[in-house]
């Protein structure tokens, strides 16, 4: 699928717009995705180190868990949509600093408890996130091809997602093991699908939006990997 996305001097053709070749755009992709992932590892360690994230989990832990579920599958797809119309480079940073704020107190409950249920389980989780992200990246660029077909099952998959949440909370059932399995695997289709856009069809001057659109899919799988090992 070739996309086409609007740039400052009008709308044409991705490969048509460059800052740079394509290995440069990925090269400053990842060096941005590697930026925020080490930003939202610094405001987690000095929320928990400050004692603030204590107060922040118990708080939205007063809540319906299902509630804190729906705000993060949200707060993802606004991310993906930023990324896809942000133009400017400020409003580009603006957005990835945004998500990465906003992912950071969202997840603040999730690893509170898992801290406290099952220790380890974070480490783990962020293990097996990192090796998923590396095997698909590596199948995404040996292969070369364009996964650009898994979007609107992807889009499906979220708003079907966003229904179980949303159904669990008004009818009082929880999501087990089977739900956290099938997320893991939508967040392992849109890393396909993000890095093969990166290969394929993403604007060169959007490099920084890439990035939060990677981060989105990567913090996507490392939440159900965590809610994986809560459950064991």
């Amino acid at each position: 699928m070739n996309e086409h996305y609007p740039s400052a001097e009008g709308t044409v053709a991705a490969p048509a717009i460059g800052l740079g070749s394509r290995e440069t755009f990925i090269v400053h992709t990842y060096n941005h995705l590697f930026g925020a992932i080490m930003a939202f590892i610094g405001l987690e360690v000095l929320l928990f180190a400050s004692g603030a994230a204590e107060q922040i989990a118990l708080s939205m832990l007063s809540v319906n868990w299902l509630f804190i579920l729906g705000a993060f599958v949200i707060v993802s797809w606004l991310a993906s949509r930023f990324a896809h119309s942000a133009v400017s480079k400020g409003v580009q940073y603006l957005a990835l600093t945004g998500f990465v704020l906003a992912e950071a107190i969202i997840f603040v409950p999730l690893l509170y408890v898992a801290n406290v249920m099952a220790p380890g389980a974070i480490g783990s989780a962020a293990v097996l996130t990192i090796l998923g992200f590396i095997g698909l990246t590596i199948i995404a660029f040996t292969t070369r091809k364009n996964f650009s077909f898994l979007g609107g099952l992807l889009r499906w998959g979220a708003v079907m997602a966003l229904l179980a949440i949303v159904a669990g909370a008004m009818f009082g059932f929880q999501l087990g093991t089977f739900f956290s399995l099938a997320m893991v695997a939508l967040a392992g289709g849109a890393i396909l699908y993000d890095t093969s856009k990166l290969l394929h069809s993403f604007p060169e001057d959007r490099y920084v939006a890439a990035a939060l659109e990677l981060f989105a899919s990567i913090a996507l799988m490392f939440w159900y990997m965590v809610q994986l090992f809560i459950r064991e």
